[in-house]
């Protein structure tokens, strides 16, 4: 099996938390590559939810589709510093159970 020594991250959050998911993602050298850091990417998407009971939604109703703008963040980071990036986004994201992918990267700079 290869051991990937990169990933990309991608994290959803509203635009209002970029620029602490970037100064979170620093702080842990994630999006690091080369000669540059905080290197990274997003998209304007439209997240859907339904919160059920029991749960504390960040927007909307119980049991009532709700749809809000929010952005796809992507960032690459080492693997090995994982575990903390996840870590870091955590505290900062304002998600009662944020959506953080990753997803191994076989090659980077291609």
């Amino acid at each position: 099996m290869t051991a990937f020594a990169f990933c990309k991250m991608e994290i959803f959050i509203p635009e209002s938390h970029l620029e602490a998911l970037r100064a979170a993602l620093q702080s842990v050298d994630a999006g690091h590559i080369g000669q540059y850091d905080c290197c990274l990417s997003y998209s304007r998407v439209t997240g859907c939810w339904r919160p059920l009971a029991g749960t504390h939604p960040y927007r909307g109703a119980e049991n009532e589709i709700c749809q809000a703008p929010e952005l796809k963040v992507e960032v690459t980071c080492r693997t090995e510093q994982v575990d903390r990036a996840i870590a870091a986004v955590r505290r900062i994201h304002p998600y009662e159970e944020p959506v953080i992918n990753v997803i191994p990267l076989y090659r980077t700079g291609l």
